[in-house]
């Protein structure tokens, strides 16, 4: 059976869904002598702000049970410098790029996407609006309803490109947010960012983190965010890219049968850089075993009166 991996996300078409999540694939090209990254359904490239930026200073990365919690800060080359020293090897590479771009006012995110729109190899742009680690206003437009109407609505109205807000999934409720993104013209939303969270060391009573707090990724947010997807699913009809802890084929698959188009693998990248092929391979193997020919047949497919049926049936 021949079957069909791609995804469609707004005008653009993925050949798979896997795609590098932003802040842990560098800017793509630091990846291109491991693995093909033409081969992946896209590369979300570190966040960008219109100037240079330094971060957070370290500590700044801290492992945690079955995670990590980082407070990079959003530390980035600015976006002209990403347009003039990363984008030429990103196009020679064949790679689907998704930029991510950061702000602290409204006018930053439309800025950042009228310059990236006429910048050829640029495929869509992720709105960063849910940063859990970064202490200006600006970057907390995804905690609110009308913030996240706002920037979304500005944005489109900048660029003909795919507009897909991050989400965070530090707020009371996820669905109306994507509703509001939805509304406002957003082409996906992806989900969920980083959850905020601290550690602390017990021996000295000092944070961990030089930022004290910061966000928290890899397989312990996973249920959390497989949750969240389902919810936006119920409630959004455009598509969703879930990320969130995905440490395999069927982590991913997990997502996808919440609801998720698309997957974003992130931390796991740190712990395996060569992780991509062993993922789209079980995507595949899952595809060919349920007779499966398109991944539309998978998408949000979950059954959720398998339990009552199992009663009934005994």
């Amino acid at each position: 059976m021949v079957t069909s991996l791609s995804v469609r996300i707004g005008s653009l078409t993925l050949k798979n869904p896997l795609i590098a999540a932003s802040g842990c694939f560098g800017y793509g090209t630091e990846y291109s002598g491991v693995i093909d990254i033409a081969s992946l359904g896209g590369v979300a490239v570190k966040g960008l702000f219109l100037t240079e930026r330094e971060g957070h200073p370290p500590p700044r990365i801290v492992e945690t049970p079955a995670g990590m919690l980082n407070a990079i800060g959003l530390q980035g080359i600015g976006v002209h410098r990403f347009i003039s020293e990363k984008m030429p090897e990103l196009r020679a590479c064949g790679a689907v790029v998704i930029v991510n771009i950061c702000g602290t006012t409204i006018h930053e995110y439309v800025e950042l996407a009228r310059i990236l729109s006429d910048v050829e190899g640029v495929h869509a742009l992720e709105l960063n609006i849910s940063c859990p680690n970064i202490k200006e206003g600006g970057i907390t437009f995804g905690c609110s309803l009308h913030g996240t109407a706002d920037v979304v609505s500005a944005v489109r109205k900048a660029t003909t490109l795919p507009v897909i807000p991050k989400l965070t999934p530090n707020v009371t409720d996820i669905k109306s947010i994507a509703k509001a993104a939805e509304e406002a013209g957003a082409d996906a939303v992806s989900l969920v960012n980083t959850f905020l969270a601290m550690a602390i060391d017990v021996e000295t009573r000092r944070p961990r983190l030089s930022n004290i707090v910061g966000g928290l990724s890899g397989p312990a947010i996973r249920p959390i965010a497989v949750r969240m997807v389902y919810e936006c699913r119920q409630t959004i009809r455009i598509p969703i890219i879930g990320m969130g802890g995905i440490a395999s084929a069927d982590d991913a698959l997990e997502f996808m049968i919440a609801g998720a188009s698309a997957v974003q693998v992130g931390t796991a990248n740190f712990v395996d850089p060569l992780i991509w092929p062993k993922l789209l391979g079980g995507i595949e193997s899952y595809m060919a075993r349920h007779h499966l020919k398109t991944l539309d047949e998978l998408v949000g497919t979950l059954d959720t009166n398998a339990r009552e049926k199992e009663w009934i049936s005994s």
